[in-house]
Order: C-alpha cells, then sequence, then structure tokens
C-alpha cells in the first residue's frame, strides 16, 4: 500500500460519483492527508443492492480525517454541476483537484443497446465529464496543484475493443478524449491526465454486472486509490498521460500487489482496452476487406451431434449439475457451436435440476454464446478464460451479461474433470 503524505492536507478534491466504490476510496484516500472533499453524486437514499449514499461517504471521509461537502449531482444536468461548484468554492475557498469519476456502462453490442442507455452513456461519461471539467476549470486555474483526473482508459484503436459494445466504447474514449484535448490546451496551468486499472476493480457495480462469484478475480479500490494519490503528488507538468495502476504503483516502489487481491491466490481478470493482456492468437490483425464471417443465412445445425469434444462436454456438465448449482444460476444458455461437433446446444440450469442436451431449449433463453467447438472446449476446460474469449471477439453473447458471468463458476468447477 502507498503511504500519505500530507501532501493533500487543505486541498479542495471534487469527486464525481463519491458515494461508493473507486471514488469513494480516492476520497478516503484524499481525507487521510486532511483534504477537503466534494462528493458529487446523485445517490442521496440507499440503493437496494448499492450501498452508500452521498451523505454516509461524508460521514466516512470526516471520520478520516478530511472535510467533507456532500452535494446532489446528477453530472446530467449542467445546473446541479454548477451549484455544487459554487458550493464547493464558497465552502473551500477553491478547487484543486476535479476526479471526473462518474461513468455509465453496458457491454452490449449495437443492435442489442437500446436508445436510452446510449444517450445515458454518452450523456454521463462524455458530457458529464466535459462539463464538470468546464465548470471547474477557472478555479484549478487558480490552484498551486491544479490536476484534473478521468478514470478512463488509453486510446486504443483495435477494433477488438468496439465490436462487442461499440457505444461504450466510444463513451469511455470520449472521457479519454477530454485528456487528450484538455492537456494540450492548458498545459502549464493544469494536469489533466487518465488512470485505467490493469485488472478488474471489485465494486458493489462489478458484483451487480458479474454476480458474487466475480470478486475472487478482482483487485480491491485501493490500489486505484493509491494510483490516484500518486498522480495527485506529481507537479503541472505531468500531463496528457494514460496510467495504468499497476504501472504508476511500481515507479513508487510498490513491489507487492498481492496485498491489493480481494482474495489471494485466484487468477486475476484483465480489465477492458488494454492489447497486452489479450491471447496470443487474438493479436493478428483482422483483413477489414473480408467477407465478413457470417453472411445470408445463418448456418443450420446437423441433424444428429456427432460423438467428439464438445459431446462429451457437455456429459461431463450433465453429471456435475445439482440442485444447489441450478438454484444458483437459474438462466438457460444456448450455445450456437461451429466447426466439427458444431450446431446448436442448451444448459438449462433453471428448471429441476438442471439439463444439457442438442438442439434449441424447450424454454427460451436467457443467453445465446456463439463460438467455435475448439474455443468452447477451451473455455470449459480453463485454458481459455470466458471473460479474454468475449473481450477478443472469440465469444458473441446476445442476452443476459450478468448471467454470462455467472456461467463462469460453473467452468472453475469443471476444470478438474475435463
Amino acid at each position: 500500500m502507498l503511504p500519505n503524505t500530507g501532501k493533500l492536507a487543505g486541498c479542495t478534491v471534487f469527486i464525481t460519483g463519491a458515494s461508493r466504490g473507486i471514488g469513494k476510496a480516492i476520497a478516503l484516500k484524499a481525507a487521510k492527508d486532511g483534504a477537503n472533499i466534494v462528493i458529487a453524486a446523485k445517490t442521496t437514499q440507499a440503493h437496494p443492492k448499492l450501498s452508500g449514499t452521498i451523505y454516509t461517504a461524508a460521514e466516512e471521509i470526516e471520520a478520516a480525517g478530511g472535510k467533507a461537502l456532500p452535494c446532489i449531482v446528477d453530472v446530467r444536468d449542467e445546473q446541479q454541476i454548477n451549484n455544487a461548484v459554487e458550493k464547493a468554492v464558497e465552502s473551500f475557498g477553491g478547487i484543486d483537484i476535479l476526479v471526473n469519476n462518474a461513468s455509465a456502462i453496458s457491454l452490449t453490442n449495437t443492435l442489442e443497446t437500446p436508445t436510452k442507455r446510449v444517450d445515458l452513456m454518452m450523456n454521463v461519461n462524455v458530457r458529464g465529464t466535459y462539463l464538470t471539467s468546464k465548470a471547474c476549470i477557472p478555479y484549478l486555474k487558480k490552484s498551486k496543484v491544479a490536476h484534473i483526473l478521468n478514470l478512463s482508459p488509453p486510446l486504443n484503436l483495435n477494433p477488438l475493443w468496439f465490436k462487442q459494445h461499440c457505444a461504450y466504447t466510444i463513451a469511455k474514449y470520449g472521457m479519454s478524449m477530454c485528456v487528450l484535448g484538455m492537456a494540450e490546451e492548458f498545459k502549464g496551468e493544469i494536469a489533466v491526465n487518465a488512470l485505467w486499472p490493469k485488472t478488474a476493480i471489485h465494486t458493489a457495480a462489478m458484483t451487480m454486472l458479474g454476480g458474487l462469484d466475480i470478486e475472487s478475480h478482482c483487485r480491491k479500490v485501493d490500489i486505484m486509490a493509491d494510483a490516484a494519490y500518486s498522480i495527485f503528488k506529481k507537479p503541472k507538468s505531468f500531463t496528457g498521460n494514460f496510467i495504468i495502476d499497476e504501472n504508476i504503483l511500481k515507479e513508487e516502489g510498490i513491489k507487492n500487489f498481492d496485498v491489493y487481491a480481494v482474495k489471494q491466490g485466484y487468477s486475476l481478470m484483465p480489465d477492458l482496452f488494454l492489447d497486452e493482456y489479450l491471447d496470443q492468437a487474438t493479436k493478428k490483425p483482422e483483413s477489414h476487406g473480408a467477407v465478413p464471417e457470417l453472411k445470408g443465412k445463418k448456418p443450420q445445425p446437423p441433424a444428429e451431434p456427432r460423438s467428439g469434444a464438445v459431446e462429451e462436454t457437455f456429459r461431463i456438465v450433465k453429471d456435475s449439475l445439482s440442485d444447489d448449482i441450478v438454484k444458483a444460476t437459474q438462466a438457460v444458455f444456448q450455445f450456437e457451436l461451429s466447426g466439427e461437433d458444431g450446431g446448436t446446444w442448451f444448459l438449462d440450469l433453471k428448471s429441476k435440476s438442471g439439463n444439457v442436451g442438442y438442439g434449441e431449449p424447450s424454454d427460451q433463453a436467457d443467453v445465446v454464446m456463439s463460438m467455435s467447438t475448439d474455443d468452447f472446449v477451451k473455455m470449459f476446460s480453463g485454458k481459455l478464460k470466458p471473460t479474454m474469449a468475449f473481450m477478443s471477439g472469440k465469444l458473441k453473447i446476445k442476452g443476459n451479461m450478468a448471467l454470462a458471468m455467472k456461467l463462469e463458476k460453473l467452468m472453475n468447477q469443471l476444470q478438474a474433470k475435463l
């Protein structure tokens, strides 16, 4: 863990989405120095699945040694942003650091993303970041510290990061483009940087997206708080950078990253937008002039499945099913497999003691997964992580993403048998 130095004592840090998760962690880290924290978030009453409000966060910040100013802010509302900035200046005399943390996510493809969800991501991620920065900049210019930090990824134009969740990528890259433009525009006056995690970070939102089992493969929010704190210590000349949390902490001399793991000994899920963590096979450039893989009619499954690795995999899955697994999952999965032994298969983890079979399920599938038979066998045997398969384009998913991620638990249980 990175120790506090007291450098932020008396500084005013304005953080969007600071009522929980990474935003609150950054707030608490700064509060230990005696910083003033403006909690600009919209949660005023406890959410049934997401703990924390602007008021509970304020209590924690005060207990950690900082001063807190909870402000009701939906970053889609320009007036609420401006009101919070005015209150911050009235209460603390200025603003020294802005953290654009508020964000909306939907890892869905173009046809599966409702317009209202597209609007939400664009308005929160891009427009909210832009307007909050615009409102804070006049006061940041007067500060000796003067930092803007956006929680957004490096601008990686590999098509793999667009094909599965185009709208979300555009929205997050919009935040990163604010870094690129504002760092140059305010060079010498305000440092503007982006911070992104190397691995998945465990937050309440992550649990909602991937289920309780996802936390074992995540790091704690502390690593992002430490990385942000390291950035805040740097001079204004440190600007225009797209920083990965682990990399900057290595520069700080941190060597033991196991302390950041939610559960030590588990493999960590890599985060999106970082090519270096993709399977080597996915790094081959795509031919953008090639004929699309699926053109015209959808390939029909053979009349009967041939014996082979796919059938054997489903046999083992069937033998491993239990009432507990069905109760914990409550989903029907359909697999569209291309290649030898392919076709349509299903895994019913919703009815009775569960079932598997060839063909379409009797009830409508909650999740449809499309991939090659080779990758399917690798995925269930642990040689290919579902997250990596999805991010690299080897696995296409339609339907409920949260239920899709639940399937990973079953795969982990089966790896010893496959």
